[in-house]
């Protein structure tokens, strides 16, 4: 299976009265895994592109819980997509070895990151040419 058809937006439900409004996201209910760490990404200025990596095992979904940015995600083999995150009960699910570049941050940008796995610099791959091999090298083992 192609790894982009993987990645999807998610809505997740949105409870609120006239106190204002309620976000839930629980592993594996709302999102397909069990959340084993989260961090955010803020103060980042529109020029600036972060990410710019696939990983090997971790998964992750991204949302913009305060402000906007886009998300680029390609998969190796000349498909890509960019994904547009305004509104804080939506995010989108990145399966593992997805290149990912998020951009086109606002000023306001808080771009919450959860992730199924603990942090470890040995399974990302920063160097996209890398990519590339180990990609192409994958789909012709099959």
């Amino acid at each position: 299976m192609n790894v982009l058809n993987l990645t999807q937006m998610l809505e997740f439900s949105q409870k609120g009265d006239e106190r204002g409004h309620l976000v839930i996201v629980e592993g594996m209910q709302d999102i397909p895994f069990d959340i084993k760490r989260i961090f955010y990404i803020y103060g980042s200025d529109k020029d600036v592109v972060r990410g710019q990596h696939a990983n090997k095992i971790s998964e992750f979904v991204l949302i913009n819980v305060a402000g906007t940015s886009k998300v680029r995600v390609k998969d190796g083999k000349g498909n890509e997509t960019v994904f547009s995150l305004n509104r804080p009960h939506t995010g989108i699910y990145l399966p593992k070895m997805i290149w990912k570049e998020m951009y086109d941050f606002s000023e306001d940008s808080v771009l919450l990151c959860i992730a199924n796995t603990h942090y470890d610099p040995d399974e990302y791959i920063r160097d996209y040419d890398e990519y590339l091999k180990i990609v192409n090298e994958a789909g012709e083992e099959k």
